[in-house]
């Protein structure tokens, strides 16, 4: 009688008989896709989808580091120093919505990514989002004359919101965030970097 034979595989144990053997083996070889599955039920390679905003590029990048390449800067972080990212939604003074993404990282600085607009404007019918877009066209009009980009600056007010230790950055389009929020996030729970363009 056949001794029975003992086969290990990554979360498989097979006991099998010597005839059987080469058949079973065949068999825990085409599980190789299933078991190399991430354990979010992700493929690898979906952590290389493109974003569907025409605004943004969000490439691979395997040195270690997420970065952020924006009309206000450029914001360069290691991913083994990232402690948490966040995004909210609040009322800021009773008339201005903010969404948010926060990055903090294990130094001093907290990197804050937002996206503002008036209460009004995001409750408002179409006519007077319209007039609220043209107005900020003939602003950037304006500061474009003077080579000044104001739009895309940070909104800081002295001296409460310009400590040393936070690092601010203006978003103008509130899809635009959501994608630098899921390029951190992918990045850091991937291991493997990533810089995110917004033009």
């Amino acid at each position: 009688m056949p001794v029975p034979t003992l086969v290990f595989f990554p979360g498989v144990l097979l006991i099998a008989r010597m005839k059987r053997l080469p058949f079973l083996l065949l068999l825990a070889f085409l599980a190789l896709p299933v078991l190399a599955q991430q354990p979010n039920g992700q493929n690898q390679g979906e952590e290389d989808q493109a974003p569907e905003n025409e605004n943004v590029t969000d490439d691979l990048n395997d040195r270690g580091f997420w970065e952020a390449s924006l009309p206000g800067g450029t914001y360069l972080v290691a991913l083994d120093r990232i402690s948490s990212i966040s995004m909210q939604e609040y009322l800021l003074d009773g008339n201005l919505i903010v969404n948010e993404v926060n990055i903090d990282t294990n130094g001093r600085a907290i990197a804050r990514f937002y996206f503002i607009q008036p209460l009004a404007e995001a409750t408002s019918s179409g006519g007077v989002t319209r007039a609220a877009q043209r107005g900020r066209e003939l602003i950037d009009r304006a500061a474009g004359k003077v080579g000044i980009d104001a739009h895309n600056m940070a909104q800081k007010t002295y001296p409460t919101t310009t400590h040393a230790g936070m690092i601010e950055y203006r978003i103008l389009d509130r899809a635009d965030l959501d994608a630098l929020f899921k390029s951190a996030v992918r990045a850091w729970k991937s291991g493997k970097g990533r810089k995110l363009t917004i033009q």
